[in-house]
């Protein structure tokens, strides 16, 4: 991760809710040191510190981190930590992140052994972001616990299947929240067992994402929108009531695979593939060849593909992405789609913050944020189509309609503070 300048902070953006009681936010950043993931992290320590807590960032996965650069994972924690610090310093968190290495005797790093033992034993809350922490002991002292699960469905199936490792997971926090906001409800097909989960959302520090500009193209040259995304994963499909559920987002890009041969805009990708390594330009580099298939294919249908790997190792180009698109296209896992979980994107928040239009497919979302204006869910590839079209007949309004949605439904402020009163803190 690239030093940048600090960020300046908005300090009246809410006032204090809680005083100075003391949180911790449990992490991957350093085990997954891309910009997503970083910015995830950034939304929800600045907005628990607007709202009057005492924040610390600690990451204890017990997995290996990736490191872009070589583009693997390794024991070696090196690039973790330069990010990690690098992070936490420019958006004023110094001295106020662990981190503990797999190797090295399960050492920490940045607060000391005996400063962590402290913070566990005075912190009043603790937030598994991601629920990417399996609680251990010394994690168990903290009297609230909260589960915050960004990824839902298939922790809900592993339970109803009565899997234990899940449930003793889950059974070790004292709350649980999820972003599948249409869990419980009538229309939505995931089980709902043995754990209650409070809705949330992703929080976005609105500050950081505005953008005066509108990136709207010229009569010679089209709109461009955008996406940033994973191209295959593999791991947690799974069966229930004898169908397939996949979690690969490109079964579901591949079902529109000739959009860009009817939309009114240059239909983008950015993929971070499995093969392709991190660059200073967008090309691709050491490709494997179901992935060189795979990029050829979307070209040939029309699709500009770049390697999102080489915006993602730096929190501003990332930035810069987001706010240089017109507007982001992109599509939901089949398993948020087919069972109606009401998941939606915390990179899609981030383009709204950003005053971008976002078109995204159903996953029953509009239960809980509006659509038809900043937003538009889609079903078919005729859905996409018709809100380009109407997008851009009146950018200038879709973009404000986009902005105008993040802070009403996304804004850090709303969202923990709604999080803090559902657990009852």
């Amino acid at each position: 991760m690239e030093a940048s300048e600090p960020e300046t902070c908005d300090q009246t953006a809410a006032p204090s809710l809680k005083g100075s009681r003391r949180l911790i936010v449990l992490g991957m950043l350093g085990r997954m040191p891309i910009a997503g993931v970083i910015w995830q992290v950034l939304h929800y320590l600045e907005g628990f510190r607007r709202l009057g807590f005492d924040v610390y960032y600690v990451e204890d996965t017990e997995a290996w981190p990736y490191n872009p650069d070589h583009n693997t994972v390794t024991e070696d924690c090196t690039y973790a930590l330069d990010t990690i610090g690098t992070v936490m310093d420019s958006f004023g968190f110094s001295n106020r992140w662990a981190f503990r290495a797999v190797s090295r005797k399960r050492a920490w790093f940045g607060l000391s052994d005996s400063r962590v033992r402290r913070l566990f034993e005075t912190a009043d809350v603790l937030v598994n972001l991601t629920a990417s922490t399996v609680l251990l002991d010394e994690h168990l002292r903290v009297p609230v616990r909260i589960y915050l699960e960004t990824d839902p469905v298939l922790p809900q199936i592993e339970i109803a299947k009565g899997n234990s490792s899940y449930i003793d997971m889950l059974g070790a926090h004292t709350h649980h929240v999820s972003y599948g906001e249409n869990l419980g409800a009538t229309d939505c097909a995931v089980p709902v067992q043995r754990f209650h989960y409070f809705p949330t959302r992703q929080p976005v520090v609105l500050d950081w994402w505005k953008s005066s500009k509108l990136p709207i193209g010229t009569p010679t040259q089209r709109a461009r929108f955008t996406t940033i995304a994973n191209w295959r994963q593999s791991g947690k499909d799974f069966e229930w009531n004898g169908e397939t559920y996949t979690w690969s987002k490109h079964h579901e890009f591949l079902k529109l695979i000739d959009l860009p041969q009817s939309a009114p805009a240059h239909m983008e990708l950015a993929l971070a593939l499995k093969t392709g390594k991190a660059t200073q330009d967008r090309s691709w580099s050491g490709l494997g060849g179901e992935e060189t298939e795979a990029v050829r294919r979307l070209t040939m249908h029309g699709w500009k593909v770049i390697n999102a790997m080489s915006f993602s190792t730096n929190l501003f180009s990332y930035r810069d992405y987001i706010q240089g698109s017109s507007g982001e296209f992109t599509v939901a896992k089949d398993q948020n789609v087919r069972l109606l979980s009401g998941w939606f994107s915390d990179r899609s928040a981030c383009y709204l913050a950003a005053g971008r239009p976002v078109i995204t497919q159903d996953t029953g979302f509009g239960k809980t944020i509006p659509t038809g204006a900043g937003i538009f869910s889609f079903s078919a590839m005729e859905d996409v189509v018709a809100a380009l079209e109407t997008i851009l007949a009146d950018y200038e309004k879709h973009s404000r309609a986009a902005r105008e949605i993040a802070e009403e439904y996304f804004k850090s402020a709303k969202v923990l503070a709604k999080l803090v009163d559902d657990i009852g803190l």
